[in-house]
């Protein structure tokens, strides 16, 4: 079981600046567990995805094989790509739901109104793991645009637009209900500014659409605003920004923001515009968590199915999201080991795939293969 998604907690006393492999340090340790089915320390439920899932989870066993990491796999092949797979859907489920645990790629969903609900949205709401959290961090061997971008995104994750309550009320007009619950919105307020103090976080930013929703979005920012007095103590900076405008700041001058905080719609959508600010979908870590579940997966949520199979995917996202759950298991010393060789082999510059350009060292062209080589060469 877990504690509170994030537990209220004092800002350390050292100061100290933050570092990329301090992904996760705020949240909740297991402290118990069951057998592992397989006789390992931890079973981990694990689930490829579509697209390129399948290479760049083989990535993180390999790594985990080199360093022996003592977590034991139970894999299931999930697919969205057809609703076929609803029965090894449900297993699966059944397994995160034993574990409590799970690492995944991103599963298709289907555009067409015949096409399955999508199953990534499925397991947030079942599960109750409606905190999502993006990491949105600058390297040094991979410079973009701008430098010195440091955000974390908290989504919520399992309300708002993605309700899927949708019905045709008369032939040619659809209503799309967004369903806003104070509660929910206090919990993932609450979420953020704890993860704030655990981080040595100094401001956390509302991102919202109250000018217009006035009542769904109102509703979350007044939460928001009420929330934030109980935290004014504690030295944390509350601001809130409408939507339209944080996606131009984000562009214009990302380094203002530290921690964000939206409904489900905004937050799909600010992660996408987090993760091109730092590189691509390629390096952004992220999971989803809750009291009683976590499930880790890239921040950018992208199937990437144009270069399936092609050994060209970045798995750096995959591992680092890997390292989180590490962590999160009180496995710290494997996690910063592993977590230290991937930032070296993306600093160094010389062992690049496609997705991460032309460098004076590298020519971008390393695959999937050859990056996960270089991480273990370097653990």
């Amino acid at each position: 079981m877990f504690r509170n998604a994030i537990s209220a907690a004092t800002r350390p006393a050292l100061q100290q600046s933050r570092t990329a492999t301090t992904l996760s340090a705020g949240f909740p340790r297991v402290t118990q567990r069951p057998p592992t089915k397989y006789g390992g320390v931890y079973t981990v439920t694990l689930i490829p995805g579509d697209g390129i899932g399948a290479e760049i989870t083989d990535s993180v066993k390999e790594i985990f094989e080199h360093v022996n990491a003592p977590i034991e796999w139970e894999q299931y092949n999930v697919s969205g790509v057809s609703s076929a797979g609803e029965n090894l859907f449900k297993q699966a489920m059944e397994s995160l739901k034993r574990n409590r645990v799970g690492l995944k790629g991103i599963l298709f969903t289907p555009i067409s109104q015949s096409g399955h609900i999508s199953w990534n949205v499925a397991m947030r709401q079942q599960l109750d793991i409606y905190a999502s959290v993006v990491m949105c961090k600058s390297l040094p061997g991979f410079p973009t645009r701008h430098s010195n971008v440091d955000f974390a995104i908290i989504r919520e994750n399992t309300e708002g637009e993605y309700s899927g309550l949708e019905h045709q009320s008369y032939p040619g007009v659809v209503e799309s209900l967004k369903v806003s619950t104070r509660a929910k919105a206090e919990r993932i307020v609450r979420f953020a500014f704890d993860f704030a103090l655990k981080n040595n976080r100094k401001k956390v930013t509302c991102v919202h659409k109250a000018n217009i929703m006035k009542l769904g979005d109102g509703l979350f920012l007044n939460t928001f605003r009420r929330i934030a007095e109980d935290y004014k103590s504690s030295g944390i900076e509350a601001n809130d920004m409408i939507i339209d405008n944080t996606s131009m700041q984000l562009v214009a001058k990302p380094q203002q923001f530290d921690v964000m905080v939206m409904p489900n719609l905004y937050g799909a959508i600010i992660s996408n515009i987090g993760a091109a600010l730092v590189g691509g979908p390629g390096i952004v870590p992220g999971c989803n968590v809750g009291r009683e579940y976590a499930l880790f997966e890239p921040g950018c949520r992208h199937v990437a199915s144009d270069i399936m199979g092609t050994n060209r995917a970045n798995p750096a996202a995959m591992i680092l999201s890997a390292t989180m759950m590490l962590r999160h298991l009180g496995l710290d010393t494997i996690a910063n080991n592993i977590a230290s060789s991937t930032f070296d082999v993306i600093n160094a510059g010389k062992v690049r795939t496609a997705d991460m350009g032309v460098l004076k060292y590298s020519t971008g062209s390393a695959t999937t293969s050859e990056f996960t080589s270089e991480i273990i060469k370097n653990l």
